[in-house]
């Protein structure tokens, strides 16, 4: 069964309703530029809240190699997603963490690009030149069907409880993530959009 990720979660209340529902990770956002940011200390607080098997993400963008690392440590955060243009290199400083690299899909997708990464996972969301992430919009999945994956993969982009289930039966992700596209408002969820879309991925 696929797991879900419920991402850009700014508050106690909706990473309750996204657990509730049966969500299996949440997503917390340190980018400051991106309207989902959350501090460390607010989401330490909420983390400290939540159950042991939920497993709790920190997405990163462009962010100092020190700063991810003592997020890391302050939110007892289970995996770092790089959101933004980190390199291989830049990676490879995180041995000791699992790590998600995202790649915004706009056109035909690098093997060889995705060859340099040695990941815990793979992540595809949509590219869009003034958003990293957080834009409610998909992208042609056809671009990532036939590439030859040696991990697994997480898919984003303007998946909603309407699309969700032909997103997985074509591109068969191990994991699915949503977030803009299960908000009220700019980093407020709503609580039956998120129960919906986990009930549909899970189906």
């Amino acid at each position: 069964m696929v797991k879900v990720k419920i991402c850009g979660i700014t508050n106690l209340e909706d990473a309750v309703a996204a657990v509730g529902a049966g969500c299996d990770a949440l997503g917390f956002v340190f980018f400051k530029a991106s309207p989902r940011y959350i501090t460390p200390l607010k989401a330490k607080k909420i983390i400290s809240q939540l159950p042991e098997r939920v497993i709790k993400i920190g997405v990163f963008a462009a962010a100092r190699e020190k700063t991810v690392k003592r997020v890391a440590r302050q939110c007892h955060l289970d995996i770092l997603q790089f959101h933004g243009n980190e390199t291989p290199e830049y990676c490879g400083h995180f041995k000791n963490y699992k790590i998600i690299k995202t790649f915004r899909v706009k056109g035909r997708v690098d093997e060889n690009m995705l060859a340099q990464y040695h990941p815990f996972a793979y992540l595809f969301d949509t590219y869009l030149k003034s958003k990293l992430g957080g834009t409610g919009k998909k992208f042609n999945w056809n671009l990532i069907t036939r590439l030859d994956l040696k991990h697994p993969v997480f898919l984003s982009g303007g998946l909603s409880e309407k699309n969700v289930r032909q997103a997985i039966n074509k591109v068969r992700p191990e994991w699915v993530d949503a977030s803009s596209s299960l908000e009220a408002r700019p980093g407020k969820k709503d609580h039956q959009k998120v129960k919906d879309f986990i009930k549909t991925a899970k189906k």
